[in-house]
């Protein structure tokens, strides 16, 4: 993370409430992927005042403007991380849901030869492995 999310916020020209520089410090504390019922949680736990609404709100403001990035991991909840992390792919665990990030020198290579192989030059993508864990 290069700039904190205020510091982004602001530059975008949002306004920054008190609550909003909560949820913006529990986004930047979060080292997981978690959905807005789990920032919720922990953003009321360091200000009370906070609603859900607000945080439904504040989340999709987020987004819209380019500092939150959401996830669909196939268990029905959205999640989200800031958007601007350093790029990385997620293995998810079917069976807890854990979200793993990685990243693979090779898988990369390999997407940007099929990529020219099919008259394209890549720029960007997201992969998203599902799988569930073997018993050793």
């Amino acid at each position: 993370m290069n700039e904190t999310i205020i510091k982004r916020c602001e530059d975008k020209g949002l306004r920054m409430t008190e609550q909003r520089r909560v949820i913006a410090k529990v986004l930047e504390g979060a080292d997981d992927h978690p959905d807005v019922e789990e920032l919720y949680v922990r953003a009321s736990a360091l200000d009370s005042a906070i609603s859900i609404a607000t945080m439904y709100r504040t989340v999709k403001l987020f987004e819209e403007a380019g500092i939150l990035e959401k996830h669909e991991f196939g268990d029905g909840r959205a999640r989200y991380e800031t958007a601007d992390r350093d790029h990385h792919d997620h293995l998810i665990d079917m069976q807890t849901g854990e979200v793993v990030e990685f990243v693979d020198a090779e898988i990369e290579e390999l997407q940007e030869r099929i990529a020219a192989r099919l008259g394209y030059r890549l720029k960007g993508h997201r992969l998203e492995l599902y799988g569930v864990k073997v018993k050793d």
